[in-house]
């Protein structure tokens, strides 16, 4: 249960930062699982996804 809990101290973190720490947040945390992740872009906003990709490359 310990994962679960970081997760949600991580998601809320995301839900509450400005687009730059988004993108350092997802691009830098580890361990998460695909389905984490995709939750995670559910709080991303769709017009700045092509900074992500960037930033992931």
């Amino acid at each position: 249960m310990e994962g679960q809990e970081n997760f949600e101290h991580i998601k809320e973190r995301f839900i509450t930062a400005d687009l730059d720490d988004k993108i350092e947040i997802y691009i830098t945390v580890q361990g998460l699982s695909v389905d984490q992740y995709k939750e995670l872009l559910r709080y991303f906003p769709i017009k700045h996804l092509a900074q992500l990709e960037k930033a992931m490359n």
